[in-house]
């Protein structure tokens, strides 16, 4: 019998620790990316037992970052990104600075350790982590949201900076003259310019069409082939080629892909990927900490966690709240961008191989880095709270709340459908056919505008959000009508309305029983419709009345079925 290969070892290993560790973390009411860190930490080189093999496994780490940007720029347009860069642009090179600049104070205070080369150590605290804040707004239910459009507005240009600091890093080693650094640092604009213009030009005409013929091939298997080889390739082409970051690259592909009709597919495809994926990134952040190392220098260690607590987070929600965001969306926002990863990672490798940094530097950076994102849930709640605490600011937020509502009729014992998508449009073209007063929350902003030039009230955003929930008047609304493919969302939007209106009526889009069976906990007199269900259920209809079975006695029995389970149904009969 053949022995495992060392990199089998390591998968099979990895997430294995991942699942159990994660699952820990979850019954202990922690999210599930802080298991995957400790399940790093004890497979990790640093800490005795079992160890994997630590470069394949950040290998695997930086295919996920990639597949976890695709996703997440396939649910981004190049106008939200466009809408956000007001507050985007000024607020994160602001934030970035003043990072830095903390960073260094406390970088000077080490031993041997220029001003300048502190300002290398600043950076590299200064610099949140895509992952973790895709991922933890993802987990909220914001990442379509204003928060997390201003968000990923705000990653995209630390993004940015780091491809130039990348690119400066060898000249203030001393390893380029001055020469060297302006033609690098010109070279570096030319390319990332280059590949934007390549990306808007012609990746937007040629990807979503080359993915178009692989649809047409009926072939689910190609698809998701072909999906994953833009994505990785893409990035790949964008880091070897222009200097881009590979995650970076991946995002762009995303944008240009999402603004298909093929866009909602290829996430599909993709998102069990990047759960997966996104998991062995997380335990390879965990492998790198050695805890032997943080106990070395544990007052830096501290001091490095607190200054990216402050420069990320802190600075972030002052930044925002200067900028006249509101309170909650900057809490969001501070909260999610509270930490460093992946780039932090790459600056201090490369800073330490140049030179310019101690290799005892790494304990301090990988805990500020870990430590960070072990406290995301407490960082969440206090900036919560604080947001809470400004009474002033927060009055004009729930007055710019009501300006998404201030040009639609007041609306009372209304539907509010959440979702307008290929079911919701149904949905809404009943309710208009009898002139039944609704209104509609989508967070595709042409969808939207259609509605408008139709007539028919409608609100830009996300129904995950309290406010736009609010601002659809669903405290006095008589129906909740739920059509979001993802079953999380659709437990949150139906979870905010109960709080709003406790006895509002809701029926909800579900994909399994246990999607049915979880509203009927909620409210027995609720409708879940289940898609595969009612064409069953339609057909079943037609064949009894086609085969001589009264109408009336045809829907006793359909709705007798659709509140089945199906596997009831099937293995227990009807029983009417």
């Amino acid at each position: 019998m053949e022995h495992a290969t060392p990199f089998l070892t390591s998968l099979v290993l990895g997430l294995t620790f991942a699942f159990a560790f994660g699952l820990a973390a979850r019954l202990i009411r922690m999210p599930p990316l802080v298991g995957y860190l400790v399940a790093g930490v004890a497979i990790g080189p640093n800490t005795p037992g079992v160890t994997i093999d630590g470069e394949f496994t950040r290998t695997l780490a930086e295919v996920g970052v990639g597949l976890l940007l695709f996703g997440v720029g396939l649910h981004f347009r190049a106008r939200d990104l466009l809408a956000v860069w007001r507050v985007a642009v000024p607020g994160a090179t602001a934030q970035v600075v003043l990072g830095v600049l903390l960073g260094a104070v406390l970088g000077v205070a080490l031993p041997d350790l220029p001003f300048g080369h502190a300002l290398v150590f600043g950076l590299a605290l200064a610099i949140a982590s895509t992952a973790v804040a895709t991922r933890a707004l993802e987990e909220q239910g914001q990442l379509s949201s204003e928060a997390g459009r201003t968000a990923l507005g705000w990653l995209v240009l630390q993004d940015l900076l780091v491809v130039l600091g990348l690119v400066l890093l060898p000249a203030a080693s001393g390893h380029q003259g001055g020469d060297g650094i302006g033609l690098n640092l010109v070279l570096a604009v030319a390319k990332l310019g280059a590949f934007a213009a390549l990306m808007l030009v012609i990746g937007r005409r040629i990807l979503p069409w080359a993915l178009g013929q692989v649809a047409r091939s009926a072939s689910r298997e190609l698809f998701t082939l072909a999906v994953v080889v833009v994505a990785l390739g893409v990035a790949y082409g964008a880091s070897t080629l222009f200097g881009v970051s590979f995650a970076l690259g991946a995002f762009f592909a995303g944008v240009v892909l999402g603004e298909s009709d093929l866009g909602h597919q290829a996430a599909a495809e993709t998102l069990p990927l990047q759960r997966i994926f996104a998991a062995i990134f997380f335990v390879s952040v965990g492998m790198l900490l050695n805890p032997l190392t943080v106990l070395d220098t544990p007052v830096t260690s501290l001091l490095a966690l607190a200054v990216v607590l402050l420069a990320n987070g802190g600075a972030t929600f002052f930044l925002l709240i200067g900028l006249r965001v509101a309170p909650a969306t900057a809490a969001v926002v501070a909260a999610a961008l509270a930490q460093i990863g992946e780039f932090s990672f790459v600056l201090m490798e490369l800073a330490i191989g140049e030179g310019l940094l101690p290799a005892s530097i790494r304990g301090p950076i990988l805990l500020g880095s870990f430590g960070a994102i072990l406290l995301m849930p407490l960082t969440r709640r206090f900036l919560a709270a604080l947001a809470a605490r400004m009474p002033g600011r927060v009055q004009r937020g729930r007055e710019g709340a009501g300006r998404l509502n201030a040009n639609l009729p007041r609306l009372e014992n209304h539907a509010v459908l959440v979702g307008y998508g290929r079911v919701g449009v149904l949905v809404a073209a009943a309710l208009r056919r009898h002139h039944l007063p609704f209104i509609v929350v989508e967070d595709d902003r042409q969808r939207v505008d259609l509605l408008h030039n139709q007539g028919v009230p409608a609100l830009w955003g996300n129904g995950t959000q309290a406010e736009m929930l609010e601002a659809a008047h669903v405290d006095r609304a008589r129906l909740l009508i739920v059509t979001l493919p993802l079953a999380w969302e659709a437990r949150r939007v139906v979870e905010l309305a109960r709080t709003a209106n406790p006895g509002i009526a809701v029926t909800v889009r579900a994909h399994q029983d246990a999607e049915v069976d979880w509203l009927h906990v909620q409210d027995s007199s609720g409708l879940a419709v289940m898609g595969e269900r009612e064409v069953a259920l339609g057909i079943a209809d037609f064949a009894m009345q086609r085969m001589g079975v009264a109408a009336s006695t045809a829907q006793a029995t359909i709705d007798v079925l659709r509140k089945r389970r199906v596997a009831d149904a099937a293995v227990g009969g009807l029983g009417i």
